[in-house]
Parts: C-alpha cells; structure tokens; sequence
C-alpha cells in the first residue's frame, strides 16, 4: 500500500463526514446501488485488468494501476471491502446494466452515447490514443486519411471508443474488434492487420515488448478523451456519493498523486507483466 493510504482511519473519518453532509435523513430504500453496497458492505468494481496504466496485471499477477489505487482509496473512503471484477472491456457496461458491479474503473472515456446509458463521475484525468502501424513512423505528422481505403485492415478493441474513432474517420477501412489487446498486437505482428487503434500507453508497451518489428506510433494523438467513474443511472444519492469522494480526493491532491504516479512517468511498464506472461 503506498503513502497515501498509510493513515487509513484518518481518510476514513475525514471522507465518511461527507456522508451526514449528503444524505441528511434520506431514505436507503429509493437507493438500490447504495442499498446493495451497503448490505454487502463491499465495492464492486469492474475492470479488464487489459489497460495499462490504469488498470493491468503485473509480473507478480496482481491487478494494479491507476484505476486500482483509486479503487482503493474509494473503498476506504465508504469504509468497505473492494471486489475488483475483472471483465472483457467490451462488457463491463452490460455487467454494469445487469448489476453484477457497482461501478466500472477501467479507463472508460466519457461520450454523449455512454452517458445516455449510465451515469459519469469525472473526468479524474485524460488519455490520448493513436495509431500503431508495422512501419516505422519516421515523420513527425501524419495523416489518418492514408488509412482510410478499402485494403486497409484496423483493429479495435470491441465496443471503445477506439473502434467508433474508426467507424467515424476511417470509413472505408476494415475494421476488426478484439476483446484483449493482446489479440490485436499479434495480429499486427503476423501481419493480419495493418494498424491498431488504442490509448497511447498501450501502443508505447507493444513497441518496448518488439522492439525489432518496426512498429510506429503516429503523431500527433487523434483524439484527447476525457475518462471517468461509470455507475448506474438509477441512484442519485450514489452518484452524489462517489462525485464527494473524488473531489474531496481532488482537493486532498490524492488523484494529483495518482497522475504523478502512473501518468507522468513510464515507471509502470517494468511492473507490467509480458504479453506471454499468464
């Protein structure tokens, strides 16, 4: 545990003080995701445990990252046991619909389309994604556009914005979903697609684990997205829980840390476990 959640019961207690301040006399039973928190007396969060830095697993075959550590300081803010639910990224908002997690933390990007469906706290931070091609990339612009024909083949992972990027601005390409990224990586290696479509960190750890398959990452970023905490839109009075709980780890610089930690610096990639690795 780092330094941050070395004084537990001080957290604790200056977090849970928000609670009398947000709920004055409310009523558990008009809150069916709070309720279940509560009576359980453990946080459910999904993640893919697939998307470094934020949430991976390491050589020790830990889940851990960014989306982890908040996960963690979350829980002990409510005082309650976390349950990280690892699922397919493609499938953690259904799983969030069908209520078997309480929340999703696994860098998910905030869209109009997402928000009809579910509730966004946030955004904690933001994550740039890019093209990662065979060829090296020696230019320092270039454009989609030379992606956007017929005999193009691009890989996505299912149901992210990654893949929506490519049904919007890459029309004519054939576009490929994936459940893992891991999947996509070794069909660019073997040459069964010609480019993936992911968060920069991740395109970054595919060329350091090939380092001689002349991968290239396009610059500048194609898009800049905002990422938040998605819960069930039917419970206001946990929406306005969580939303407390991350300003008030805002204002005590914790997520500052989190971003220092895990955003800033490529520190985390020697954790990160290889793509062989099980």
């Amino acid at each position: 545990m780092h330094n941050f959640f070395k004084h537990r019961g001080v957290l604790i207690g200056l977090l849970l003080s928000l609670v009398a301040v947000i709920f004055p006399g409310s009523a558990v039973a008009e809150t069916p995701v709070l309720t279940g928190v509560i009576e359980r007396d453990a946080l459910r969060v999904g993640m893919s445990a697939d998307q470094p830095p934020f949430t991976f697993r390491s050589r020790m075959g830990s889940v851990v990252g960014f989306d982890v550590e908040l996960a963690q300081a979350m829980a002990i803010a409510m005082n309650l046991e976390l349950k990280i639910v690892e699922i397919p990224f493609g499938e953690l908002l259904v799983a969030l619909d069908q209520g078997r997690i309480d929340m999703v933390m696994s860098g998910v990007a905030i869209t109009p389309q997402r928000a009809s469906k579910v509730t966004f706290i946030g955004p904690y931070t933001l994550s740039a994604k890019s093209l990662l091609t065979t060829a090296r990339v020696k230019q320092a612009e270039i454009s989609t556009t030379e992606f956007n024909h017929s005999e193009v083949r691009v890989v996505a992972l299912e149901n992210s914005t990654s893949a929506l990027f490519v049904e919007q601005n890459l029309p004519e390409a054939s576009l490929y979903t994936i459940k893992y990224y891991n999947e996509g990586i070794e069909e660019l290696l073997s040459g069964k697609i010609d480019a993936m479509v992911a968060d920069i960190p991740i395109l970054k750890l595919a060329m350091l684990r090939n380092p001689e398959a002349g991968l290239g990452i396009i610059e500048p970023p194609i898009a800049v997205e905002p990422i938040g905490i998605a819960i069930p839109g039917n419970d206001a009075q946990f929406a306005n829980l969580v939303r407390n709980f991350l300003t008030a780890f805002e204002k005590t610089g914790l997520t500052s840390a989190l971003r220092k930690r895990w955003l800033e610096n490529d520190d985390w990639i020697a954790a990160a476990a290889d793509s062989t690795d099980k």
